[in-house]
């Protein structure tokens, strides 16, 4: 087990290492799936010269054409509508403040993943569900929302939420990510965050929810909620587990585990700071929540990985600089940039 800590830094500029042709790509795309149809007629036209003007401009087509049919399989469930579609190259890939700079730089980015990553990886990170939900944020982004009710709701990278509020009751359904929730009291209308896990129910406190790939874990920062599976939610049971400030539980469809006692002040500061904060966690799970803050994928072997456990407290702001800090930490790690994009971590072969 290995301790190690940092400060919070910041990253070069990389729009100025973005290649021109890249750039023009980009362009391309933004205008080749624009909602006005003349503009996209005169789009294709303009297109086509363009691919014929150089031959780097032909290679960068091919590439650009593939990336442009994997976005028309994520919008081809939506009937027609290329919201969704035009939404996963601005929303997953740069957030909504930056400028259009930012923006077609995204979509370089995306550009480069579709041709490193498996048509599969990509439905799940534009999933439809994640395109189409009431509140997502992009990668690398978080968000803060007050609701109607005046609960408040901070949704960590590539998050996503529905929201289902009526007069009988409260409800955030987690779709994927993690947030915090700090509830406003209503003594009428009982409070709700709905995973494919389980349900947890609250008045008035404050917690986290972190949707993971095979469970869903539960932190609590004050007061306590009523937790049921998604088992017994199914057979509408009044069974239900109590979990209480300070505590953690890991939540599956059909279980609950025992609690674990976590350090509140800890927690709260990581999200404050935007800190990835562990105590002898799995490897391979720190890698997971390195990998939603940044574009693009982190590759490993779970078998390879699985008895490396950290206690950290990583800038999730500059993952560049938290890997770096696990290499540091751990010599066995190697941890390989294929692409700014692709990062393949495993560890040294033997001599």
């Amino acid at each position: 087990m290995g301790t190690l800590n940092s400060t919070v830094s910041n990253d070069a500029d990389a729009s100025s290492a973005i290649d021109p042709i890249a750039e023009q790509a980009a362009e391309w795309i933004m205008l080749l799936t624009a909602d006005d149809i003349a503009e996209r007629t005169r789009a294709r036209q303009d297109y086509e010269v363009w691919k014929l003007a150089d031959p780097r401009h032909a290679a960068a087509a091919a590439g650009m054409e593939g990336f442009i049919n994997k976005v028309q399989a994520v919008r081809a469930p939506m009937h027609g509508d290329t919201r969704p579609a035009r939404a996963a190259l601005n929303a997953a890939f740069a957030p909504e403040r930056k400028r259009s700079r930012s923006k077609r730089l995204g979509v370089v980015l995306a550009i480069t993943l579709a041709l490193v990553l498996p048509a599969s990886l990509l439905l799940h990170i534009w999933s439809p569900s994640y395109l189409m939900a009431d509140l997502h944020t992009a990668t690398g982004s978080w968000e803060t929302r007050t609701l109607s009710d005046g609960t408040r709701i901070t949704l960590n990278s590539a998050s996503a939420v529905n929201l289902h509020y009526d007069e009988q009751r409260r409800a955030i359904e987690l779709i994927q990510g993690e947030i915090l929730v700090d509830v406003a009291k209503d003594a009428v209308r009982p409070f709700l965050v709905e995973t494919r896990d389980g349900s947890i129910r609250a008045l008035g406190t404050r917690f986290v929810v972190n949707q993971q790939n095979d469970a869903t874990i539960l932190t609590m920062l004050e007061s306590k909620v009523s937790v049921q599976t998604a088992t017994q939610r199914a057979a509408k049971l009044q069974d239900a587990t109590q979990v209480h400030a300070g505590q953690r539980v890991r939540i599956t469809s059909h279980s609950i585990d025992s609690a674990e006692d976590i350090d509140v002040r800890s927690v709260s500061d990581a999200w404050k700071f935007h800190q990835l904060v562990v105590n002898d966690r799995p490897l391979t799970e720190v890698l997971d929540a390195l990998s939603r803050q940044r574009p693009g994928h982190i590759q490993y072997d779970p078998a390879q990985l699985g008895d490396i456990r950290v206690s950290a407290v990583l800038p999730m702001d500059d993952t560049d600089r938290a890997l770096q800090l696990l290499r540091t930490n751990f010599p066995q790690l190697r941890i390989r940039l294929v692409t700014p994009f692709l990062v393949l971590v495993d560890t040294q072969p033997s001599q």
